[in-house]
């Protein structure tokens, strides 16, 4: 990544289904950007249940994905992640906001999510489109050292419009 792919944003941004041969560059955001990542198998075997699961290119640069299963009327955000420069920048927002839209568009009520409490960006964009904090996972997450807790977050999207 670099600071001219950056200047480009957003116009040039481009969302589409994840495939299994995109699975290697979401690794290595992956990678770079969690302690305790997915492996490659997680994220293959999510494509091949059928997951909702997709990649954010950034002038055909994968730039970020998110992974996400619908079941009994919810949604639940697995994993959303973006290359650690262009955060801050809109693009994780974007592609929380085709999630939602998917989810409500398939019907679902609620979305559900965890995450880390040291996870200050992210927390901040799931409360910023009205995510709630309704619980906590107690050492849900694998750290350094021991684990670390999860907040669970929850959406109420039955009766909202189409997200910007």
């Amino acid at each position: 990544m670099n600071a001219e792919l950056k200047s480009s944003l957003p116009g040039s941004l481009r969302l589409r289904v994840m495939t299994l041969s995109d699975v290697p560059y979401v690794i290595d955001i992956e990678r770079d950007s969690y302690p305790f990542p997915w492996s490659e198998g997680i994220f293959r075997d999510c494509i091949r249940v059928g997951y909702f699961c997709r990649v954010i290119e950034l002038r055909g640069v994968i730039s970020g994905y998110a992974v996400m299963s619908f079941g009994a009327d919810e949604a639940h955000i697995l994993n959303l992640c973006v290359h650690r420069e262009l955060r801050d920048q809109g693009v994780g927002r974007m592609l929380l906001h085709h999630l939602l839209n998917a989810a409500r568009t398939a019907g679902m009520h609620d979305a559900y999510l965890e995450v880390r409490p040291s996870n200050y960006g992210a927390i901040r964009l799931y409360e910023s489109l009205g995510f709630m904090r309704i619980g906590v996972r107690k050492g849900y997450y694998q750290a350094s050292p021991g684990r670390e807790d999860a907040w669970v977050y929850k959406l109420s999207i039955k009766s909202i419009n189409e997200v910007c």
